[in-house]
């Protein structure tokens, strides 16, 4: 049986019954449709960059997307590209930079696949590729027919989306981006970017100079993948910053006054998950066991010399949860899907 915790960034997880790869979307259907067929669990495994499986690992067939290639076309004053699911990610912001294509250069470094983009909404720095994706193909377990579902389709909201929500109905198969043409980034809307690249909120700026910028900010929160880098063995975020309703945050007010917090439309808070975990108690660099917090960024949690479990990640995980919860009333929401294995209350 083959191992699934090579094929993860936080090198854990168990053996599945099945395992197979994907070299083509055709291949990637087929072998889906057929499990569905014979009633046989699947799990489809991109970049591995967000996902925890349990220990005993996946009583199933374990798909790894590995479907490659890329086509580009323009549309008046946008480009319109279209990516295979298995395609890298960052390599896909590097092309983007390099052709002066705009909308995709606060999202380098993010570790993974194409395909995983739309399903989580990925967004880092002041932006989200709910921005720019004009349309998802993918393959519904439902009806058994190959979808371009449209942006509006998709359900975007933060961290989240009909994939995310429905995960056993789509498969996505690839992904299609609509950048703008021009050697600008975006208007930068991350104050922290902001002021690392001297230039005002709102303001834009070269688009290597974006890249270079973000990549350096990650390196210095564990969160560009290095072999070198112990705590770059994580999945990024554990925990999504809480979304509170003007209750909530009265509340948390009251047991935290002048806590940072960022207004949201329909009257809902944004509290920064990070902030909420260290003044809970748990600093970086807080062990348990052979797991930690990332010594540079209280979100990660990290199986830093690969000793450890996925029951021992779990665990420090849900130590964090709990005290959060106990001083500020907040529950925290973790962000990678958790495969065969929960947090439980």
């Amino acid at each position: 049986m083959e191992m699934i915790a090579p094929y993860t960034t936080l090198r854990l997880g168990g053996p599945a019954r099945e395992f197979a790869e994907a070299a083509t979307a055709e291949e990637l259907v087929s072998l889906v449709a057929e499990a569905d067929r014979n009633g046989v669990p699947t799990l489809v495994l991109g970049g591995g960059s967000n996902v925890v499986v349990a220990d005993e690992g996946f009583d199933g067939l374990v798909i790894r997307v590995v479907t490659h290639g890329v086509s580009v076309s323009r549309d008046g004053e946008q480009v319109v590209v279209t990516a295979e699911a298995g395609e890298d990610w960052d390599a896909l912001v590097v092309r983007a930079v390099g052709e002066g294509w705009s909308g995709l250069e606060c999202l380098s470094g993010v570790p993974g696949l194409v395909g995983s983009t739309p399903i989580q909404n990925v967004g880092a720095y002041g932006q989200e590729v709910s921005q720019t994706i004009r349309c998802v193909r993918a393959y519904d377990r439902l009806t058994r027919q190959v979808v371009d579902l449209e942006a509006r389709q998709c359900g975007f909201s933060y961290r989240d989306s009909v994939f995310k929500r429905d995960p056993a109905r789509y498969v996505v198969l690839a992904v299609t981006y609509a950048l703008e043409v021009g050697e600008l980034s975006g208007p930068v809307a991350y104050a922290e970017l902001a002021g690392r690249l001297e230039t005002e909120v709102g303001g834009r700026v070269p688009l290597a100079a974006a890249r270079e910028t973000v990549l350096e900010l990650r390196r210095g929160k564990g969160m560009v993948l290095d072999p070198a880098d112990p705590d770059s063995r994580s999945a990024g975020s554990f925990f999504t910053n809480p979304i509170l309703s003007e209750g909530e945050a009265a509340e948390l007010a009251g047991r935290a006054p002048g806590h940072p917090r960022w207004e949201m439309p329909g009257d809902m808070v944004k509290v920064p998950a990070a902030w909420l975990i260290e003044q809970a108690g748990y600093p970086k660099g807080y062990e348990r066991g052979p797991v930690r917090i990332s010594t540079k960024h209280t979100l990660a949690l990290t199986n830093p010399d690969g000793s450890g479990t996925t029951g021992d990640l779990l665990a420090l995980a849900r130590e964090v949860r709990d005290g959060v919860r106990e001083k500020f009333g907040v529950t925290l929401v973790n962000e990678p899907v958790l495969v065969c294995c929960s947090l439980g209350e």
